[in-house]
């Protein structure tokens, strides 16, 4: 058996792809956002090579701010509900994990608990949840708020209501339900445990009316960096979605992270740390820069600029020279979105001295995250000069155009590292904690007993 430690990777699938202009590309699938049989392909891909998993993003909300750029950026406008894609997916592969966001802002545990609990037993074991706080100060208004809950407030509420999905993901032993018709017995009244929380954000009773996932509680993710979403992560999540830019830093961040695991009474093993990539693929060097250059022109600058603003938490950017440098009042502490991707940003502008014409141009093309371009030699390099140096534990890919892009990140980078020995050939298992290597939580009420 290999034992050798291996580089996990996963796919982060906006419907035309990640490049804010891949819609207008005449390869991309137009009308991503509601073709199923257009993610059945990218699924059916992402297995076919491997892949762990597969993740969608979400909100709740139409995207506000100027209608008219918006008008512009239609990825995220109008698309199906995560979880219910991922069921119709979840039918047609059998190994590739299932992992769709899912916000605690404006959501109840009971509900949450209920809906992964059904998609990992459909799935048979592939399912995993994207914790996040909401971002989008727009998701208040279509839930009775008319503003957006404080940060604090947010991550206070989102580690209470984590709590109780995970109880409430034990209501039922593994070996509760025997179904024997010759005694008459269905399930053992014993093994059924209700998980009576009483927190400061949430009063529930359960128990959940599903039996125990097949994993034991489906795979938690959770992409905040920010002190209070890093603490998050440290005592809840299993794998952390991040953008790191330099190695040097993407080592810190590690470090830190896991660092900060012991106080919780977890192992480093537990969770797996992997920063987005943007990979721009060509035959030769040349030819990569080529077809980014290609992408990068299709942007428009109303489009860019409105891509910023959001990025910044909203700050008006009109009337500012756009070859000139951003405002330096702009601060990540003043935002009540995600102050994680506020300060990404500024660190972004001011290590590489950007102007805003510059800045949103490179935000367009990779969201915020890290973008190589070059050969599928060239991209494996750096992936795995990464991965052998501890600086994460593998990546989620972002493509730039889909479908085209996956096919082509499938089909050349991703022999190039099974020929170095650094990615799989074959699953490890069937579920998607075994092929990440996390171990299944017991259940809680056969350690301690009912409370």
């Amino acid at each position: 058996m290999n034992t050798q430690r291996m580089m996990k990777i996963g796919g982060l699938f906006h419907p035309t792809g990640n490049h804010i202009a891949a819609w207008m590309h005449p390869d991309s699938q137009i009308d991503a956002g509601s073709n199923f049989q257009h993610y059945v392909r990218l699924a059916k891909t992402a297995e076919a090579a491997r892949f762990d998993l597969l993740f969608l993003a979400d909100a709740a909300a139409v995207r506000g701010g100027n209608l008219e750029a918006l008008s512009r950026w239609p990825q995220y406008m109008a698309y199906f509900e995560p979880t219910t894609l991922l069921a119709g997916i979840a039918a047609v592969t059998h190994h590739i994990g299932l992992i769709a966001t899912a916000t605690t802002s404006y959501n109840e545990p009971y509900n949450i608990a209920r809906r992964y609990a059904s998609l990992d037993h459909i799935s048979a074991g592939r399912a995993g949840w994207n914790v996040v706080t909401s971002s989008n100060v727009d998701e208040s208004l279509n839930f009775g708020r008319e503003e957006h809950f404080s940060h604090e407030h947010r991550y206070e509420r989102a580690k209470e209501f984590v709590g109780v999905v995970r109880g409430l993901w034990d209501s039922w032993q593994d070996d509760a339900f025997i179904r024997d018709r010759e005694s008459g017995v269905y399930f053992r009244p014993e093994a059924l445990h209700t998980l009576n929380h009483r927190g400061e954000h949430f009063s529930v009773r359960g128990p959940l009316n599903i039996s125990r996932p097949p994993q034991g509680h489906p795979v938690i993710a959770q992409a905040g960096s920010s002190h209070d979403g890093m603490e998050l992560a440290a005592e809840t999540a299993e794998i952390v979605f991040t953008a790191q830019h330099n190695l040097e830093k993407a080592k810190a961040f590690y470090n830190d992270l896991k660092g900060r695991m012991s106080g919780y009474g977890r192992d480093v093993s537990q969770l797996k740390i992997m920063p987005g990539l943007n990979p721009v693929i060509g035959a030769s060097r040349s030819e990569a820069q080529e077809r980014h250059a290609r992408l990068q022109a299709m942007i428009q600058p109303d489009v860019g600029l409105e891509l910023l603003s959001n990025a910044l938490g909203g700050y008006d950017l009109n009337g500012l020279d756009l070859d000139g440098p951003l405002p330096e009042k702009i601060s990540a502490s003043d935002t009540n979105t995600s102050k994680s991707t506020v300060q990404s940003v500024l660190e972004m502008a001011k290590r590489e001295s950007l102007t805003i014409r510059q800045l949103y141009q490179k935000l367009a093309g990779a969201r915020g995250q890290r973008t190589i371009v070059g050969t599928p030699s060239d991209i494996a390099d750096e992936m795995e000069a990464w991965f052998k140096a501890d600086a994460v534990d593998g990546f989620l890919i972002q493509p730039a155009v889909l479908p085209g892009d996956l096919d082509e990140f499938c089909a050349t980078v991703i022999p190039e590292l099974q020929k170095r020995g650094v990615f799989r050939t074959e699953y490890e298992g069937t579920t998607l904690r075994e092929n990440l290597g996390l171990d299944r939580p017991e259940n809680q009420f056969k350690i301690r007993g009912p409370k």
